[in-house]
């Protein structure tokens, strides 16, 4: 069998066979709902920030960087006495996402330069694209070379060049937007650009490009659990396109999905919007110090402290204190000591959050 080669884009087969357009309204109808709920939430980092932390951790995840969701939660808190290299590992993948998001907001593409940047959030390093060959994808379990992506840095910088004009460039391609996310998110991993975080970096590109196409306004479609769910489907698909150019069934396996996972998070934002109502009638009637930033702030932190009360609330440590130590005496908070440092969990926003 020849060897199979890495083509840049567009490509010349059409993709929307009657399967694929079957499947896209249902995945086309998933996101639009997504994006009218989202909305409804009146902070954005609230989204960003709690679904985001259980996209790293199970994007991180694929890549066997494993961690709890209390180690991750405890991460956040940035707090001295709690030291974990995985939990940090996805605390860089959400500063990534934010980066990103941040960079496609400001400039309205999605360009290699952005792409570079948030690798290097990522992973914590400036080594950019690779520039020595030895880079080959292995069976974890039997350290079988499964696909050697192009070792040449002259045609890594070709193949990217060529990627980023086909993000940005609508005309270069006239398909679903979906699809072309597909064959972006194959490209990418095909092209395996970096020394290390590609799978995830790719990760982040598929949503900051369904924003890029207004499917989406915030960071929030987070294909990871999916992938995880379906790990050797995910990785067979990818390789039959290479040893067979079988590209219908892993458009299918995309855009399933992408609407498997939009329906997901719906029902995920439906239930933290009927905790935050919960929360606010219980706070509003009990507490002369209720206040939106208050009910914001623990819900954008499932583990807060201190020192985000003062931030978010603009109050004295002392105030910020006496808020959460009230709260905690009357169980609506859990209070934990970790060193020297007390930090205080929403456990019924945390509770949504790991029942996936």
């Amino acid at each position: 069998m020849k060897a199979w080669t890495l083509n840049e884009l567009p490509l010349s087969i059409d993709l929307e066979t009657k399967k694929v357009l079957k499947a896209l309204p249902a995945a086309h109808a998933a996101l639009a709902e997504l994006k009218g709920i989202s909305s409804t939430i009146p902070n954005q980092n609230i989204l960003i920030n709690t679904l985001g932390l259980q996209e790293a951790k199970d994007s991180s995840a694929i890549e066997n960087i494993i961690t709890t969701h209390d180690d991750l939660f405890k991460s956040e808190l940035n707090l001295d006495a709690f030291k974990s290299l995985q939990a940090k590992e996805v605390q860089n993948y959400i500063s990534a996402l934010k980066k990103g998001f941040e960079l496609i907001t400001k400039y309205e593409l999605l360009t290699n330069k952005s792409i570079i940047k948030i690798q290097e959030v990522l992973e914590g390093n400036t080594a950019g694209f690779r520039k020595l060959p030895g880079t080959a994808l292995k069976n974890v379990a039997t350290g079988e070379t499964i696909y050697t992506p192009p070792q040449d840095y002259e045609e890594i910088i070709s193949l990217m060049s060529n990627l980023e004009r086909y993000i940005n460039d609508s005309d270069m391609q006239d398909c679903d937007p979906i699809i072309k996310m597909a064959i972006i998110h194959f490209q990418f991993e095909s092209i395996h650009p970096f020394y290390d975080g590609n799978g995830r970096t790719g990760r982040i590109i598929n949503i900051l490009y369904l924003i890029l196409e207004n499917l989406q306004t915030l960071p929030i479609l987070y294909l990871s659990n999916y992938i995880i769910k379906h790990k050797p489907e995910y990785y067979r698909y990818l390789q039959k396109v290479r040893d067979e150019d079988l590209w219908e069934d892993w458009v299918l396996f995309m855009i399933k999905g992408v609407e498997e996972t939009a329906r997901e998070t719906i029902e995920l934002i439906i239930k933290i919007k009927e905790l935050m109502l919960d929360y606010k009638h219980r706070l509003r009637d009990n507490y002369k110090f209720y206040s939106q930033d208050l009910l914001n702030n623990l819900f954008t932190h499932p583990y807060t402290k201190i020192e985000f009360m003062v931030n978010d609330l603009g109050v004295s440590r002392l105030t910020a204190a006496n808020y959460l130590n009230k709260l905690a005496q009357d169980k609506m908070l859990r209070k934990d000591k970790l060193g020297t440092g007390n930090y205080y969990i929403n456990e019924e926003l945390v509770n949504l959050l790991t029942k996936r």
